[in-house]
């Protein structure tokens, strides 16, 4: 069946011209693996001027991607990366090309205002894996309220390839990222702290804890009951973390999962006055307060390792002791809506 236009297509008033053209995939060297095109895109916070793009471009295609920069990705309005109306029009032309996969190259601010822009339906049926985390989990959501589509929580072009010269992006973050674009993940293993003996299936959904709170009784809120809501948070005080915390659980939100993973929570400090009131302390508190199954531990977030997840599908998660495991059932999350 012919792949259906992005009802939600924008003019670029800029044009072409004017604005970096993307990077042509060059051929692969004879003996070395067909390198994976990603197409890059800026929906949110501006590239800086003095971000090492180019480096990380290379990183990339030393990792085995062919990064293929959308021609608006280094655009700059106020803190943004373009207007909205240039920021949406980036994700009409990142479903019509034809790299599979599509990749953040940041995130920062600015999604929650495309919103109302997006055909979030349209989006889901040009049957792109869509990458990225921070304030893309803002989409992710939307994705899942609007289209009940999957898309994948994982890394971004100037976050996870930023490396200092010599050296290679995690093997970890590579690895999980080459194994979700080609169909091979299956089980995802990590260190975890919390309840042994878990046993669920259900939904995997979620992502930066600030956004899930700022969408929460909006019409891109996904309700997901009985699901698997994983969580991280970047700058923030463990009393904000705790706050947020506190208005998913007070809204219902986390008693009705089968389970709750925190990731990375990261980049924040403690004062005197705090003296012990820390995130093991938040979490304990938490735990206290309802049934639902608190792990963290989970590689997702501001930090490396960071594991490609499906958002959307129906995982399972098993836990022993302190070894946790994402069972993922491959059988769904690479249909193309195209060929029903």
């Amino acid at each position: 069946m012919p792949r259906k236009p992005v009802a939600s297509a924008v003019a670029d008033p800029l044009g072409p011209d004017l604005v970096d053209a993307p990077s042509v995939p060059r051929p692969d060297a004879p003996g070395e693996e067909p390198r994976v095109p990603i197409y890059l895109i800026s929906p949110a916070s501006a590239v800086p001027a003095d971000a090492p793009w180019q480096a990380s471009l290379a990183a990339m295609r030393a990792a085995g991607f062919e990064p293929v920069p959308d021609r608006g990705a280094l655009r700059t309005h106020q803190r943004f990366a373009g207007t909205d109306a240039q920021r949406a029009a980036a994700f009409a032309r990142a479903a019509a090309q034809p790299a599979r996969a599509v990749m953040i190259t940041r995130g920062g601010y600015g999604i929650t205002r495309l919103l109302p822009r997006l055909d979030f339906e349209a989006l889901a049926r040009a049957g792109k894996q869509w990458i990225g985390y921070s304030d893309f989990t803002a989409f992710q959501l939307a994705m899942l309220a609007r289209a009940g589509a999957i898309t994948w929580s994982g890394p971004a072009l100037l976050d996870d390839f930023v490396v200092p010269p010599g050296t290679q992006p995690d093997e970890t973050t590579v690895g999980s990222l080459h194994d979700a674009l080609a169909g091979r993940a299956e089980l995802l293993g990590f260190q975890a702290s919390g309840a042994s003996g878990v046993e669920v299936r259900g939904t995997l959904w979620g992502g930066n804890l600030s956004l899930v709170c700022a969408l929460l009784g909006t019409p891109w809120f996904p309700r997901v009951s009985g699901g698997i809501l994983f969580l991280e948070e970047v700058g923030e005080h463990p009393y904000r973390v705790e706050r947020m915390l506190g208005q998913l659980l007070q809204a219902g939100v986390i008693d009705a999962q089968a389970a709750v993973l925190v990731g990375h929570v990261n980049r924040y400090t403690l004062v005197a006055r705090d003296a012990g009131f820390d995130m093991p302390a938040v979490l304990r508190r938490l735990r206290g307060l309802t049934r639902t199954p608190i792990l963290s531990g989970l590689p997702v977030g501001h930090d490396s390792p960071k594991l490609t997840l499906p958002h959307g599908a129906t995982v399972g998660l098993v836990t022993e002791g302190r070894h946790a495991w994402l069972i993922l059932h491959d059988d769904h999350l690479h249909d193309d809506p195209n060929d029903a």
